[in-house]
C-alpha cells in the first residue's frame, strides 16, 4: 500500500468493528472507577475491623449490673381436710 493511497472498504470495516464506539469505552471507564472504588471501601472497611479488634492474649471483661424484676406471687387456693382422733 503506498503512502496516502485510498483503504479499501473492507479494510474500514474491519478498523470499525475492532474499536469500540465512544458510548462504550465511557460505560467501559466507569465501570472499571466503580470497581476500584468498591475494591477500596471494601479494604477500607476491613483495615478498620482489624484496627478496632481486641489483640489476641488480653482477656477483655464486659461488667453488666442486672435490676432483678420484681414478680408477683400467685393465687392459690389449698384446702386442708384433717380428721377427727
Amino acid at each position: 500500500m503506498t503512502v496516502g493511497a485510498p483503504r479499501s472498504a473492507r479494510a474500514r470495516e474491519r478498523d470499525r468493528q475492532r474499536r469500540p464506539s465512544a458510548g462504550r469505552r465511557i460505560v467501559g471507564w466507569i465501570v472499571r472507577l466503580a470497581v476500584i472504588a468498591a475494591v477500596f471501601v471494601a479494604g477500607l472497611a476491613v483495615g478498620k475491623a482489624l484496627e478496632d479488634a481486641p489483640s489476641p492474649g488480653r482477656s477483655q471483661t464486659n461488667i453488666r449490673t442486672l435490676e432483678p424484676l420484681t414478680i408477683e406471687p400467685r393465687e392459690r387456693t389449698v384446702t386442708v381436710t384433717t380428721t377427727g382422733r
